[in-house]
């Protein structure tokens, strides 16, 4: 059947299908259980978290499913310089976002404070609760914690948006490699270059690294039904990571309207923008975005442009300025059909059977 696949034996799951593990508070213990008691392989994006709230969530997903789920971390969780944020740097992001600010009412935010890296304590964490799966974006943990993962049976995957980088990721041994295409929502985790130059798109670089790699590969970007897991495994593929698709159900954290926006006409326009966090990503085409572009030398390094922006995204979501919000969210959007996780996964394994079925016919 199309569903035995070295993933579904590396990973423990019935099917090879994953949902993408959201950052930034869009993930929840009743999507990630969801989607693993139903076969698939759940996911809670944890970055944002204090290793307590870590260790907090872990627990509250092995109560809520006795499947295998995977957790999620940044290794590169900030892109400020060494001499830190300048006041120069500063007054020019405030003069970008003036215009913006005055129009939502609110007054221009103070500096943000210092970030101080958190990933090792983090990551701890992570060797501590021994999740089934401990996937990575924008870079890779060191040799020791990779050996320390092997030895606690915990199955690793990073995060691949261009061929050197997974070439560089199966050099080291990762359990699989996500080949993550440009036309995800969210963030473009690019290590080696810059993000910019990443865009290649998923069904070719996942043909690019079959050739290159030994590696397991799963595919993510622009897959959100059936016939999209069906055409990734043709090419290659060992399973399917799906994020929109899963974000858009009522059981994510995204807010209502994000959801709603992610079945709304607007889906059909998407950007890739630096403006709301510092790090390229791509969401529902904004005013904001579209303004903002040509402009990145003035945008915050990651995460302070996250913390800077943070009380405008809260005064336009109060006073209903969706234009000024980049609702997170890929190409894939106008074609999405279901609300909830279950009725999601079981449309998707019957599709895909399906489909493979036909071919037999």
């Amino acid at each position: 059947m199309w569903y035995n696949t070295k993933a579904k034996e590396l990973l423990g799951i019935d099917y090879p299908i994953l949902q993408g593990p959201f950052g930034g508070n869009l993930s929840s213990v009743e999507l990630t259980a969801a989607v693993s008691n139903a076969g698939g392989l759940g996911g809670y994006g944890v970055y944002t978290m204090s290793p307590q709230e870590i260790f907090d969530i872990d627990k509250q997903l092995k109560a809520a499913t006795n499947k295998p789920y995977n957790i999620n971390l940044w290794v590169s969780d900030h892109d400020i310089p060494e001499g830190g944020l300048t006041d120069e740097q500063f007054e020019k992001t405030k003069a970008v976002f003036k215009p913006y600010y005055d129009e939502a009412g609110i007054a221009l935010p103070e500096k943000p404070a210092p970030f101080q890296s958190r990933f090792e304590n983090q990551l701890q964490v992570i060797l501590d609760v021994k999740p089934k799966v401990f996937s990575f974006m924008f870079g890779v943990p060191s040799d020791d914690v990779l050996e320390q993962c092997r030895k606690s049976g915990i199955v690793t995957v990073g995060a691949a948006t261009t061929l050197d980088e997974a070439v560089f990721l199966d050099s080291k041994g990762v359990d699989m490699i996500i080949a993550s295409g440009f036309e995800a929502g969210g963030h473009r985790p690019s290590f080696l270059d810059k993000s910019e130059v990443s865009l290649t798109g998923t069904f070719v670089l996942l043909q690019l690294m079959r050739e290159k790699i030994k590696t397991p590969i799963i595919v993510a970007g622009g897959i959100a039904d059936g016939k999209g897991i069906a055409a990734a495994l043709t090419l290659g593929a060992s399973a399917a990571q799906i994020g929109t698709a899963f974000l858009a159900t009522d059981e994510s954290n995204a807010l209502p309207i994000h959801r709603e926006m992610l079945f709304s006409d607007a889906a059909k326009y998407t950007t890739l923008s630096r403006a709301y966090t510092g790090r390229l990503g791509r969401g529902i085409t904004s005013r904001l975005a579209k303004d903002i572009m040509g402009k990145e030398s003035d945008i915050l390094p990651f995460p302070l442009q996250t913390t800077f922006i943070a009380p405008l995204r809260k005064a336009a979501l109060d006073k209903q300025k969706w234009d000024m919000i980049l609702f997170w969210g890929g190409q894939i959007s106008p074609i999405l059909k279901h609300t909830k996780a279950s009725v999601l996964m079981n449309a998707l394994i019957e599709e895909t059977t399906a489909y493979f079925d036909g071919l037999k016919s």
